[in-house]
Parts: C-alpha cells; sequence; structure tokens
C-alpha cells in the first residue's frame, strides 16, 4: 500500500510513500518504548533545554514549515507562519512550566509524610488530523516530551510531509532519537498500534466517528484516552452588541484555515431587532476575503484539502438550500482546477438542514433567526457538539454569565472569537469528545497521578 499525497490547489499528484509494513511498525514502537525507559529519568532543566531547541528550529524553518502546509493540504502561506510560531510558543511554554505544573504536591495525613507526584505514563500514541498539521501535533508533543512520556504519530495520510518533517524538528533539536517518532501507516493499522502492550495511551484529534472507533480500541485494553473532536461553534450575537465588530469577529473565525477548523464559528444565531445589520455587515466582511492559490500572499482563503471534502460540502449546502435556507453569497463550486469552495452565506437556516444539523467543514456560515435571547441559548445548545461558543453583548457581566453557565461548550468567549491558547485548557463535551489539551490540565492527562505515603 502507499500513501499518495495531492497538491488541493492543481489535483497535482506530488509524491507517494509506502506505507510502513508491519514489523516496521512494531520495530518503531520497541524503539519509542526502549528510549521511554531512559528519557523518564532526564532531568526537567534537560528537557527544556531541548525543548526550547525545538522551538528555535520551529523558527528557523518557519518558512519552509509553512510552505509545506501550503502545497500539502492549502493553508495560505501568512496562517501556515502564524501556526509555526504557535508551536514554538507552545514549546517554550512547557519548557517554563512543566517542572512546577509537575511538582509533587504534599498534602497533610496522619503519615510523616504524603504527597502526590506525577510520573510519565510511557510511549503515547497519536492520531492527527490534516487541518493543522503541526498545531495540533505540538500541543500533544509538547507537555507528553516534558512530562518525560516519549511520543508516535499517525498522522492524517495527505500531510506526510508535515509528519516527517515534526519528526526532524525534535531530532535537530537534540532529542534523542526515538523519543517521538511518525510511523506512516493507514487508518487501519491504528488498532493494532493501539494493541500493543508497549503503547500505554492514545490522544485523536479528529471526527467523532474516529474517536468513537480509538476510545473503543483503548477501551477494550484499558489504555487513557483524550479525545478532540468535532465541532458546530454557535456564536450569540445579542440586541446589544457592537454588531460590526461581532460580523468581523465572526467572518475571521469562520474562514480560518479555508474555513476546515473544529473551533471554527459555524452557527450564527441573531434576533431580529439586528439581524438584518448583522447580515450586511457580514456580507461585507465575507466579500473582502480573496480566494486563491495559497502560496499568493495576498490571498486569504485557499482550496479545502481534498476534493472529496469539498464535494461533500457542497453537498450539504445543496440540501440545506433545498430545505429551505436561502443563499446570500457563494454556493457554487468554481469552474477552476483545484479544491476550492468560496465564502457561503446561508440564512434562514432551521432544524432539519445541514446548516443546522450537522457540522460544516469548510467556509460556510449557517445565520439561524431567533425571536428572543433565551431561544438563542437554546439554538446554541441544540447540537450535538459541544466543543467551543461565543456571545456578543455590550454587557460584559451578562455575556460572562451566560458563557458561564447556560452555553454547554469546552470553551466559551465573550466578544472575541474561540481560539486555542496553551495557557489555557481546550477540549470539549458531548460528541466533541473528552479530556483537555493544554495549559496544566494538558500535561497531567498522561501522567501516573500517584499517591506516596510514608509512615
Amino acid at each position: 500500500m502507499t500513501i499518495e499525497v495531492l497538491n488541493p490547489t492543481t489535483g497535482e499528484q506530488l509524491k507517494t510513500y509506502p506505507e510502513m509494513t508491519t514489523a516496521e511498525v512494531d520495530a518503531t514502537i520497541d524503539a519509542t518504548h526502549d528510549c521511554f525507559l531512559t528519557w523518564r529519568d532526564v532531568p526537567f532543566t534537560e528537557r527544556a533545554e531541548l525543548m526550547r531547541s525545538a522551538a528555535r528550529v520551529l523558527r528557523e524553518k518557519q518558512d519552509n514549515y509553512a510552505r509545506m502546509m501550503a502545497v500539502e493540504m492549502g493553508k495560505p502561506l501568512r496562517e501556515g507562519r502564524a501556526e509555526i510560531e504557535k508551536c514554538a510558543l507552545t514549546c517554550d511554554y512547557y519548557a517554563d512550566n512543566a517542572e512546577e505544573f509537575l511538582a509533587p504536591e504534599p498534602v497533610v495525613t496522619e503519615a510523616t509524610k504524603s504527597f502526590v507526584a506525577f510520573e510519565p505514563l510511557g510511549v503515547v500514541l497519536a492520531v492527527m488530523p490534516w487541518n493543522f498539521p503541526f498545531w495540533q501535533v505540538f500541543r500533544f508533543a509538547a507537555p507528553g516530551l516534558m512530562a518525560g512520556n516519549t511520543g508516535l504519530l499517525k498522522h492524517a495520510s495527505n500531510v506526510p510531509d508535515s509528519a516527517l518533517a515534526i519528526e526532524e524538528v525534535f531530532r535537530l533539536a537534540g532529542f534523542p532519537e526515538h523519543a517521538f517518532r511518525t510511523l506512516l501507516i493507514g487508518s487501519g493499522a491504528v488498532a493494532r498500534v493501539i494493541e500493543n502492550p508497549k503503547v500505554m495511551a492514545a490522544t485523536l484529534t479528529g471526527s467523532t466517528p474516529a474517536g468513537r472507533a480509538v476510545a473503543g480500541t483503548s477501551g477494550n485494553r484499558l489504555k487513557k484516552t483524550v479525545l478532540e473532536l468535532g465541532g458546530s461553534d454557535p456564536y450569540l450575537i445579542l440586541d446589544d452588541a457592537d454588531v460590526e465588530h461581532a460580523a468581523k469577529a465572526c467572518v475571521a473565525s469562520r474562514l480560518i484555515n479555508a474555513g476546515q477548523s473544529c473551533i471554527a464559528a459555524k452557527r450564527f444565531i441573531v434576533g431580529p431587532a439586528r439581524r438584518q445589520e448583522f447580515e450586511e455587515h457580514f456580507l461585507d466582511a465575507m466579500r473582502g476575503r480573496r480566494m486563491g492559490d495559497p502560496l499568493d500572499e495576498a490571498n486569504d482563503v485557499g482550496p479545502q484539502a481534498r476534493h472529496d471534502l469539498r464535494d461533500e460540502l457542497h453537498d450539504q449546502v445543496r440540501r440545506s438550500i433545498e430545505a429551505g435556507a436561502r443563499c446570500l453569497l457563494g454556493g457554487e463550486i468554481p469552474d477552476s482546477p483545484g479544491a476550492f469552495y468560496p465564502p457561503t452565506v446561508l440564512t434562514d437556516v432551521a432544524p432539519g438542514m445541514p446548516a443546522y444539523d450537522e457540522e460544516l467543514f469548510g467556509p460556510v456560515a449557517a445565520i439561524i433567526p431567533v425571536v428572543d435571547e433565551d431561544e438563542a441559548i437554546r439554538v446554541a445548545n441544540d447540537s450535538p457538539f459541544g466543543l467551543g461558543a461565543a456571545v456578543f453583548t455590550a454587557d460584559v457581566k451578562r455575556g460572562e454569565d451566560i458563557a458561564r453557565r447556560r452555553l454547554n461548550a469546552g470553551c466559551c468567549f465573550v466578544n472575541d472569537f474561540v481560539r486555542s491558547d496553551p495557557r489555557l485548557p481546550f477540549g470539549g463535551v458531548k460528541e466533541s469528545g473528552y479530556g483537555r489539551e493544554l495549559s496544566h490540565y494538558g500535561i497531567k492527562e498522561f501522567v501516573n497521578i500517584k499517591t506516596v505515603y510514608v509512615r
């Protein structure tokens, strides 16, 4: 079997890679496990020095890696450079903070001494998607390696160059050769890796069906998992909101990575008092974005990562229009090469339409009219997903209350669009998954939280 890489901008085949054999996979797992046996005892100061070196490698090769992502999966160059910088910042963050996050916590008991220790688990498998080829991996790898674990990466099959480049980053930074390894395998080979007794845990970012598969296999082997799955993030525009600011923030979120983001804004919920004004500002902002070759610095929106994904998105748009949604902008596949789909705005979106019920993984916005704030909150929560949500209002205290108590999601923002940050925990509820990445919560997901009691 081979892994084929196509340029989504041109449809051109870039290269092919042979999938690793079973024997090669087993040998890589063995080597990564053997590395763990020594890596776990390396002092935090030495781990931190290597992690800062990884950040330097990322910054030195930033332009190369941004171009790699543009060619492999269509990310515009400026977004690619920003992604690499975010990875570097995360490396620095955990280099600076991991030792404190994992310091033993004393507990007063009847013992002479008792405390909680945080010890690494071992080899952790990461199953990662193509949409943020570097960032998704580093938000697992930086805390995982700093905690003393070693890592295996099964990346999406359309970004093998990125997968191998990430392995290269750690090697160039001076990490042990087998501290972080890439497995060039298909999805069908993942279960066998999880079942290997030397693999202690798994983390997945991807679709809900993929999450169920990984969770099922891991559960049968009683192995820890963290899942970050799909999202259909609602953005509430209340009657007292700064509508122009809200529309710009909503468009910025909706078009990140050509709309191919779990935490992109997807459903825009607005009452009758501000609906027309919001739609006008929203359309103006959407029209101001330029779609085209991601290697052209002037372009804001690249292609979809694959033609089949573009076609599935268009089918969701078509079926929503047939069910009664109105298309205000876009909605047609361009008559040109590449997997492009234009920024698209649907309004009058209602239950029973794909734009309401399903995740739209592309540059398509669904405007959902409601009668009042209570209905807006009900509609926001009327989704199987619960990753991110945002509310726009002039009353910050009211917005905070809605974000904290009334929106059922893992990340809730007020007057800004949802984004991940190494200083804050990231993850969802419901079919958006479980567990947390980033902050001190993320580094503790794959450690043994050990009680030590000394009489």
